[in-house]
């Protein structure tokens, strides 16, 4: 098998092959070469297993995952064949979207009122039924704001944790009181100035 052909079946970019510290020249060479089967196979499962271990997450693009997943699934096999209809059907499927959501087809040009528009980059990759993470890496590389967006979530402050919320739940809390933390870099540091406000605001909510 030709790197190249290996490379596009497990769809590693630059990035990736630069963390393996492996150049073209030399898989190429390697994989060019009279080599074992069981050889072959160990390079193509440990290429596969970084693959997957630098995959995007959901957590880390969960709005972008959650309006591809379902697009993807909405769209027939007719449509999925041609760039320019997946296009016009994302638009579409945009109107009924709010909120984050609706944000998030502003980012691509899927609304009228979008400055701009990468529907290339979302249409492309749909119609060769790539995975919904793979297809919001290429358009993160294209606009970090994609994976910026995050869904709101309920925060019970008077059962929650604080030490298992993630950093930006933290962030959400205060912004939401409107208060700021001043110097703050460890999550402790966010942790101990929502304990320094909840009175304030616990009170508030009774």
């Amino acid at each position: 098998m030709k790197y190249r052909q290996l490379e596009k079946l497990l769809e590693i970019n630059v990035e990736q092959r630069e963390e393996l510290h492996v150049s073209p020249r030399d898989l190429s060479g390697k994989i060019g070469t009279k080599m074992k089967p069981q050889i072959v196979l160990f390079i193509f499962c440990s290429l596969l297993a970084v693959t997957n271990v630098l995959s995007l997450k959901r957590e880390d693009c969960e709005v972008c995952i959650s309006v591809i997943e379902r697009f993807s699934q909405s769209l027939t096999d007719n449509v999925k064949k041609d760039t320019k209809l997946i296009e016009s059907e994302f638009k579409k499927f945009c109107k009924n979207l709010k909120g984050k959501e609706n944000r998030f087809c502003y980012y691509l040009g899927g609304l009228e009122e979008s400055a701009t528009g990468i529907l290339s980059e979302l249409s492309k990759p749909v119609s060769w039924s790539m995975p919904p993470d793979k297809v919001c890496e290429k358009l993160k590389k294209k606009d970090s704001q994609i994976c910026d967006l995050r869904y709101d979530k309920t925060i019970d402050l008077k059962t929650v944790d604080l030490k298992k919320l993630k950093v930006r739940d933290l962030k959400k809390i205060l912004a939401d009181w409107d208060e700021t933390c001043e110097g703050c870099i460890e999550k402790t540091d966010y942790i101990k100035r929502i304990e320094e406000l909840k009175p304030k605001y616990m009170r508030e909510e009774l």
